[in-house]
């Protein structure tokens, strides 16, 4: 089995980062290709669904927003209202799907929005301002709800997509065609950034923080090939992560539902994000030809019954990053320990079915002894008398002896 020396790799036309209406904003494949704009404008939907959630953070959250909104008097009062009016409403309202809640929540902002802008005369940066925190504060209140919610089958796909990853473990940036040497201790380091910061995505609940996040991953990513190619790197390098994040899918698709539009369509988190989609979907469609293997290569490599590669300690340069040494040598004794246990479940087989003819053959053998020799079982002779038997007139015996006395 050997890699071939040309490689596919991940290939990312700037033009397929873009809606494809043409708007020029950035697409998404949960809206089908669009930006959230024109995907809403082509498959218009609404109203809302959900419930309440009480926990810690959800107090320091809500404590939070109450404490901001008293700082603009009349008009925080007012947004109060009606925010506690909107979740009163999805409370009872929860026969929704997810695409609906998303379209109600984002319905709602739009409305506080204008009605700031129009009736309250508040200045634009500050209605920016009101409205990360009520995002913040409905997000926080329903997030146990329209995460991952049980009508959607985000928990399947996101238990598919990490099986992926884990099986993908053995490709290299290399394979795909991506600068990151991983021997240079800089860039060793930015890598592990790069994985912290996309599994911390998973602990966050505000849209736009889980966005931060990948939108760090992917700077690190960035900077790491632009420090191995000494040159700034494009979107055709971009290499997500070697991590494997928790709830990928649900989290994609909870910012796509629940983040502000606009930071989706355009701008640095937009880009980052629509990167990490495309991404995503290279993951899931990766197979032997785009890593120009042959076939049985890349299933042996799936199945774990083989590695491309295994570099032992002493290849290893000195200042290259212990966690990831420690990782493929992991990968190394884990590959041998698979191999010893397919060995060990083979020979059990084996003895298995040895011991099966066996015992059938013994069983054969007995049977054949049986038909060539059969027992014949013959009745009992008749029993002879007893010599004390009380029957004695047959055998005409003279009567016992007596004792007699002798005189003299």
């Amino acid at each position: 089995m050997s890699l071939k020396s040309e490689c596919q790799g991940i290939h990312v036309d700037q033009s397929e980062l873009l809606c494809k209406k043409g708007c020029g904003y950035y697409g998404n494949p949960a809206w089908q290709g669009f930006c959230s704009k024109c995907w809403r404008e082509k498959y218009h939907k609404a109203s809302p669904s959900i419930n309440r959630q009480a926990s810690n953070e959800t107090d320091r959250v809500s404590k939070e927003f109450i404490e901001f909104l008293k700082t603009f008097h009349k008009t925080g009062q007012e947004i109060y209202k009606q925010t506690k009016i909107f979740l009163e409403t999805i409370y009872y309202k929860r026969d929704l799907s997810i695409e609906e809640q998303s379209e109600c929540t984002q319905d709602f902002y739009q409305n506080v929005d204008e009605r700031m802008q129009t009736h309250g005369k508040v200045p634009s940066e500050r209605v920016e301002k009101i409205m990360d925190q009520i995002k913040k504060y409905i997000v926080t209140r329903l997030y146990k709800y329209v995460f991952c919610p049980e009508t959607t089958d985000n928990e399947k796909k996101d238990l598919a997509i990490q099986k992926r990853i884990r099986a993908l473990h053995w490709v290299t940036p290399q394979m795909l065609c991506v600068p990151v040497n991983e021997e240079i201790s800089e860039v060793s380091v930015m890598v592990v950034k790069a994985i912290t910061d996309i599994i911390e995505m998973d602990s966050k609940r505000v849209p736009r923080d889980k966005l931060a996040c990948i939108t760090k991953c992917s700077k690190h990513i960035f900077n790491a090939i632009k420090i191995t190619k000494n040159e700034p790197a494009s979107a055709d390098d971009f290499l997500p992560t070697k991590g494997n994040p928790p709830r990928l899918q649900s989290n994609i698709q909870y910012i796509t539902h629940f983040c502000n539009p606009s930071r989706l369509m355009a701008g640095e988190d937009g880009y980052y994000f629509t990167n990490l989609c495309c991404a995503v979907a290279f993951i899931e469609k990766l197979d032997a030809q785009s890593l120009n293997l042959s076939q049985e290569d890349f299933d042996l490599y799936m199945s774990s019954q083989t590695s491309p590669r295994k570099q032992e300690s002493e290849n290893w340069v000195p200042d290259a990053c212990l966690g990831v040494k420690q990782m493929y040598k992991n990968l190394d004794l884990l590959s041998q320990l698979n191999e010893r246990q397919e060995r060990i479940m083979s020979e059990a087989k084996k003895l298995e079915k040895d011991l099966i003819e066996w015992t059938d053959g013994i069983a054969k053998e007995v049977q054949d002894i049986v038909e060539k020799f059969p027992l014949e079982i013959k009745p009992p002779n008749q029993s002879l008398a007893a010599f004390d038997s009380e029957n004695v007139e047959n055998y005409k015996l003279p009567a016992p002896l007596q004792p007699q006395v002798y005189a003299g």
